[in-house]
């Protein structure tokens, strides 16, 4: 990547939040890659659409929204309530 000296703070601005969304962006993708790796892995080991705090299956149309789905809806949805009263 090429270093651009630009004096205009109002430009320089706009290129450091230009990059700070270009690296938020790469976090994004880094993690989504991961979670469709762990995804493939299920599928060889044959726990693909299985809840990991279930057990239960996933269900098919969270599978199709979220393919890289390790929680059933109500799991995850008991999680997310349990992160919004007690936190992480």
């Amino acid at each position: 990547r090429e270093t651009v000296l630009v004096p205009d703070p109002a430009d320089r601005a706009t290129i450091a939040e230009e990059h700070a969304l270009e690296l938020r962006t790469r976090d994004r993708e880094r993690k989504l890659l991961k979670k469709v790796q762990q995804s493939l892995q299920a599928i060889d080991n044959g726990e693909y659409g299985w809840c990991d705090e279930t057990g239960e299956p996933i269900g098919v149309a969270r599978l199709i929204a979220r393919p890289t789905a390790t929680l059933s809806l109500e799991a995850q949805q008991r999680r997310e309530l349990k992160q919004k009263l007690y936190g992480d």
